[in-house]
């Protein structure tokens, strides 16, 4: 969706991407499914009324408001990632800031009395052209329909639900951006992050080997209470017995997500939860 570097973590798959260079990227945390839930729940109710659903797939699209304070992050020229998977619909976008603490589908006025449909933030973090970086908030919004108007509450941090009007416009499959492989070497590499409650984080950047043409990279997990990762159906255990789980994990290309799963400990039973990361090199 992509944009300049944003590390993202979305809440409802792994397909979920919130950026080409990084735009949209969330952070998750020892996880919780409550955003996933939530985001799920709406999904649930709007693909009964779903009459323009696009093809299965992954698209960048156009994130239009009716307020100059409500829009895409200026890293993501107005744009956000929209992924489509048996007919859902589900759009990421990076805001402005973190004054937007929740999202709802519908009218202000059915807000308060609607919680578990309420949209809760993924945190993004945005690196700019000019070196620049923050974190600003980020949603995954279901929707119905592409190219039309719908309502979307926002809830500020006055406490105060405030109605817009709001489409998901001009969406056009993504394309991959061809990524080589670097020459055989260490690097920092960029990683966005999606996927889960959107509290966990990983360090970023991330020590990346390449070794024979093949790239590995040391992911630092902001817990250490993730005891293995399965990347492409192999299973990886942490590389340390103290401090924040690192794991070394296999990369396949930069710029593309790469999906994973996570399983974590920190919950009353061992939870996995998916997420991907995306690598890019300055």
């Amino acid at each position: 969706m992509r944009c300049k570097q944003f590390l993202t973590l979305s809440v409802v798959s792994a397909l979920l991407i919130a950026s080409l260079s990084g735009c949209g990227a969330s952070s998750g945390a020892a996880d919780s499914a409550v955003s996933s839930s939530a985001a799920s729940s709406v999904a649930s109710s709007v693909v009964m009324e779903n009459t323009s659903a696009l093809p299965d797939g992954v698209y960048t699209a156009d994130f239009d408001t009716d307020s100059s304070m409500f829009h895409a992050n200026e890293a993501c020229d107005g744009k956000g990632t929209l992924t489509v998977e048996n007919g859902v619909m589900t759009f990421h976008v990076s805001l402005a800031s973190k004054k937007i603490v929740n999202l709802y589908v519908g009218m202000a006025a059915d807000a308060e009395a609607n919680k578990t449909s309420w949209l809760l933030p993924t945190t993004d973090t945005g690196t700019y052209s000019d070196g620049t970086s923050e974190e600003v908030y980020g949603y995954d919004i279901p929707i119905a329909a592409v190219d039309q108007d719908f309502q979307l509450a926002i809830l500020g941090t006055k406490g105060k639900w405030y109605d817009h009007t709001v489409s998901v416009r001009n969406a056009e499959p993504k394309t991959e951006e061809a990524a080589e492989v670097p020459a055989d070497g260490e690097y920092n590499a960029n990683v966005v992050l999606e996927g889960g409650s959107g509290r966990a984080t990983v360090d970023s950047p991330a020590a990346l080997t390449v070794a024979d043409g093949k790239m590995t990279a040391t992911i630092v997990w902001s817990s250490p209470n993730y005891d293995y990762m399965i990347v492409d159906g192999e299973k990886y255990l942490p590389t340390n017995t103290e401090g924040n789980s690192t794991f070394e994990i296999p990369v396949s290309a930069l710029g593309t997500p790469l999906s994973v799963t996570a399983d974590t400990v920190a919950m009353s039973t061992p939870h996995e939860i998916e997420y991907t990361l995306t690598f890019t090199l300055d």
